[in-house]
């Protein structure tokens, strides 16, 4: 893990009307750590992610990647720095096999317009194995046909395929079972391990505590604190979900 920060955002705000989404928050996350991003619903931990993934720009406030300030608007422009997010939904094709939902709009194409079957096959391979994804009968499985820990890792190793730096996974063990869940944290540590930055949205201390080095905690629009895992505790996470401190509310005239 390096000292200085690959993601940082300054003071950044979003309004929706009048609904106060955001207000002037301050957020981080390393290269090579687990970073888990908390709070209860309407937080504005959505909203934030979006931000970063450039579904949403922000009103105010500054981006930096890797020291240098950058523009955020689309899409485009958070995949074209190595930002890449897995939804809850994970956006999967049921009907096709591994290989294609792992390059699906990223097809490799050889003359004469034909698929690149062999090497799509290969690289899909490569990253499972250097992601020690090993509970795939075969990659050209129907992903219908997977578990939900097996399509989560799917939906990962898609994300860490197109040199990513940064990636942001929303919820990733929810509705698994426990051995499932295990799958999916190792999954997560070893992205960390690999010198990836990484962003975890989680609901469930106790995945959060199993392998977050860093937590921070957004209340009602704010991030009411960061801290590092091993310095605090699940009461007192909770107590800042709950009743973090506030300078004000946002969206309210004192």
């Amino acid at each position: 893990m390096t000292d200085s920060s690959l993601l940082e955002l300054k003071g950044v705000s979003k309004a929706f009307g009048a609904v106060q989404a955001l207000s002037e928050v301050d957020f981080r996350v390393r290269a090579g750590e687990v970073m888990a991003l908390v709070g209860d619903n309407g937080a504005g931990k959505s909203t934030l992610i979006k931000g970063v993934a450039g579904i949403y720009s922000f009103d105010e406030g500054e981006i930096y990647f890797d020291g240098a300030r950058v523009q955020i608007h689309s899409p485009k422009d958070a995949a074209s720095l190595g930002i890449e997010v897995v939804y809850q939904d994970l956006a999967l094709a049921d009907n096709l096999d591994v290989v294609a939902n792992m390059f699906l709009g990223r097809e490799r194409i050889r003359k004469p317009m034909r698929l690149d079957e062999e090497s799509m096959e290969v690289a899909c391979t490569e990253t499972l194995q250097s992601l020690s994804v090993t509970t795939l009968r075969s990659v050209r499985q129907a992903v219908a046909g997977l578990s939900g820990g097996q399509r989560q890792a799917i939906a990962v190793a898609k994300a860490v395929m197109w040199n990513s730096r940064l990636v942001i996974l929303d919820e990733p063990t929810a509705a698994l079972g426990v051995a499932q869940t295990r799958q999916v944290l190792d999954l997560v540590r070893r992205l960390a391990d690999k010198g990836l930055a990484v962003v975890l949205i989680s609901h469930n201390l106790h995945d959060v505590f199993e392998v977050a080095d860093r937590i921070t905690v957004l209340r009602l629009g704010r991030a009411v604190i960061e801290v590092m895992a091993s310095d605090t505790s699940q009461q007192e996470i909770v107590h800042a979900i709950t009743a973090g401190t506030l300078r004000e509310v946002p969206g309210m005239v004192n």
